[in-house]
């Protein structure tokens, strides 16, 4: 099942037009994605990188911006997996504000690697399961 994780937009993620400045909204991606691995896999993703030595950069992102993102909104990422290879997991987001308004689209696909090598390593199959099962949101 997919991830929904709700942040407030606060005074420094926006630029002088009072909008998401568009680096911010890749950081919040990146924020969410760290908190659901818990939700997703059981496992906080800092314990995966500290004590795993497991990471999982972005290797490749496509994205598209539907409109802004405006200060002292809520802004709501859906996440979910869209497919899990030996060593990649590719990624879907979805944000939108608390109004319903789409701003953001995006499908990143990562790379599990060994932290202290950076060598590319295969999905543990502790982590698999859960990475599986969390797929699109059901639509209403």
């Amino acid at each position: 099942m997919a991830v929904t994780v709700k942040r407030r937009v606060d005074f420094p993620m926006v630029d002088m037009a009072n909008i998401t400045y568009y680096p911010r909204i890749y950081d919040l991606a990146h924020r969410c994605f760290e908190e659901a691995w818990s939700e997703i896999c059981g496992v906080e993703y800092a314990t995966l990188v500290t004590e795993r030595h497991l990471g999982y950069p972005v290797v490749d992102i496509t994205s598209t911006f539907h409109g802004p993102l405006r200060y002292g909104r809520t802004a709501v990422m859906t996440m979910w997996i869209e497919s899990v290879g030996t060593t990649s997991v590719v990624w879907q987001y979805r944000l939108e504000d608390d109004l319903g308004q789409a701003v953001w689209t995006s499908r990143q696909v990562t790379v599990g690697v060994d932290m202290r090598t950076m060598e590319p390593c295969t999905v543990p199959e502790d982590l698999r399961e859960g990475l599986l099962a969390c797929g699109p949101p059901m639509e209403a």
